[in-house]
């Protein structure tokens, strides 16, 4: 079929203690125009839906019978603006940041409590910059429940994990 989905298998990626976004991104800019990725994972990826709701992609899960879970993520018409579905505006719009912060060498729950600590000491709309070991895919969550936006990528080495938090709004 010609617009078939991509399948993406992460599964044996997160089995040998590797993080998949680089993978899962590699295969979004394969896509060709319209097409849908399949990504199959040992659990229901949470963290991922919203980041690729972000790209212009809706996620449709279904959990399979041994726990995992299989994902059909669908691109949508008006898919362009990084954050087009959300109430954060895009990154391109951020100011700089007013923070760094090296995390590196950090246990990564040690280096999640210390990012959403710092962010409670700044004001709406300010970005951290901040360097880990490795994709913080846990912390997306707390991010999101939080109402803060965030981009992140390896470094050119692939051995640093870089990743802008912008401080949403106060949760009354």
């Amino acid at each position: 079929m010609p617009n078939e989905p991509l399948l993406l298998d992460v599964r044996p990626i997160l089995a040998s203690g590797g993080q998949p976004l680089a993978a899962i991104d590699a295969a979004v800019d394969c896509l060709r125009p319209g097409q849908a990725l399949r990504l199959l994972a040992p659990f229901r990826p949470q963290p991922l839906f919203r980041l690729m709701e972000g790209k212009g992609f809706d996620a449709h899960p279904v959990d399979l019978p041994d726990g995992g879970c299989e994902v059909l993520f669908t691109p949508r018409e008006e898919a362009g603006d990084l954050n087009a579905a959300s109430a954060i505006p895009s990154p391109l719009t951020w100011p700089d940041p007013v923070l760094l912060l090296d995390l590196t060498g950090r246990p990564s729950g040690e280096a999640s409590e210390r990012i959403l600590a710092t962010l409670e000491l700044q004001t709406e709309g300010e970005v951290i910059f901040v360097l880990l070991d490795g994709e913080p895919a846990f912390l997306y969550s707390d991010l999101t429940s939080r109402r803060h936006g965030w981009v992140g990528n390896y470094d050119a080495a692939g051995e640093t994990y870089r990743i802008l938090i912008r401080r949403g709004a106060s949760i009354a």
